[in-house]
């Protein structure tokens, strides 16, 4: 038996013109997040990403903290949805943009309203998988780490995919998974114990890197 970390990218660049960027504070939790494995003496069998530029840049920098670096295999079934097909779907005028407090909380409410709609299958996000598509590709990922004969794996990821793992593993509805998402930290960490049958949340959300005055600064959700 070993032991997956599923860990969510770092700080984006939240309304911005490119959210797919990681912000110089994401880089900073990353590294801090490899330093910490460090002191634990993680090493890995495996490491995935997704294929999104923030999932990369974001196992670069942990590995930079880590001092160890090593190949990846990069899955597109870890990507993330695309929050603005989403919020189309069933919002098709503009946003404003996301710079006051009430416009951040009207994307998060139409966003949620966009998540349940595609998830009943109500809507089809325009360049988007379905709903069952969408899980599926976690699913492929996740019996590959399976399968994996030995060690404790790292996936690096978003929080569409790890919420969906969480809720799936606990039995909850897939709605769940959308109050799960929306409060995932930057770079935050999810264990879970893993056999080639099945998978066991131990701990969710948790930021031990940061744990600490110093760095109370650097906990985002954005």
């Amino acid at each position: 038996m070993g032991t997956l970390y599923l860990v969510r990218h770092g700080q984006a660049s939240f309304g911005a013109d490119n959210y797919d960027q990681l912000s110089p504070l994401g880089v900073q939790q990353c590294t801090q997040l490899g330093r910490y494995f460090a002191t634990k003496g993680r090493r890995f069998a495996a490491v995935l990403t997704g294929t999104l530029q923030r999932q990369i840049q974001s196992y670069d920098a942990i590995a930079e903290g880590l001092g160890q670096r090593q190949a990846t295999l990069q899955l597109p079934g870890l990507n993330e949805y695309d929050s603005h097909a989403v919020i189309a779907a069933i919002h098709p005028q503009p946003l404003a943009k996301a710079d006051t407090p009430e416009a951040y909380r009207q994307h998060f409410r139409i966003l949620r309203d966009g998540l349940a709609a595609w998830m009943a299958g109500r809507t089809q996000p325009q360049g988007m998988p379905s709903y069952a598509d969408f899980v599926g590709g976690i699913h492929d990922a996740l019996a590959r780490v399976r399968a994996v004969p030995d060690g404790d794996v790292l996936i690096v990821s978003s929080g569409g995919p790890i919420s969906t793992v969480v809720a799936q593993v606990l039995g909850a509805p897939a709605e769940t998974s959308i109050e799960l998402n929306l409060r995932i930290r930057n770079s935050a960490v999810s264990e879970f114990a893993v056999n080639p049958k099945r998978l066991a949340l131990v701990t969710f959300n948790t930021l031990p890197h940061l744990d600490s005055a110093e760095h109370a600064s650097w906990v985002t959700h954005t």
